[in-house]
């Protein structure tokens, strides 16, 4: 079951990609507004009453936006991926195992962020041993003194 679902998972993180490709291209933009265009020009869209005509208008132009928003977003997306990755490249002690997540399945992110938690605890754990132990030397050199 597990396995099926992870399969399940992955194809729709491919269709979700490709998607979001489709949806930012160019070229999609411009055959939606064509579209957009015919379907406007036909004599039924002139022949609706008023409300029904302002009605569509205001779903045409949301249908539109939406290919506008969607490759702003990709756009965004895609250089704050590469300066994420150009900060990281440039850390030496920096993990290379967040390059690229944006490549990873949901799976992999879960895992991945997983591991981070238990290296912030352990750091944590370490930083209030050092703490400690620093305060056992001041009092040791009290002591002493």
């Amino acid at each position: 079951m597990k396995k099926i679902y992870h399969q399940l998972e992955r194809s729709f993180e491919k269709l979700v990609f490709f998607a979001t490709i489709a949806l930012g291209n160019s070229i999609t933009f411009i055959l939606a507004f064509v579209f957009v265009a015919f379907w406007i020009s036909h004599r039924q869209f002139w022949t609706q009453s008023q409300y029904e005509s302002m009605r569509d208008i205001m779903h045409v132009i949301i249908f539109l936006v939406l290919f506008i928003i969607q490759k702003a977003f990709g756009r965004f997306s895609a250089s704050l991926n590469l300066k994420v990755n150009e900060l990281v490249s440039s850390h030496e002690p920096a993990s290379n195992l967040v390059i690229d997540t944006e490549q990873k399945t949901e799976q992999e992110l879960i895992e991945l962020s997983k591991e981070y938690i238990e290296a912030a605890k352990e750091q944590k754990t370490e930083q209030e041993l050092i703490e400690l132990s620093e305060e056992y030397i001041e009092k040791a050199k009290e002591i002493i003194q």
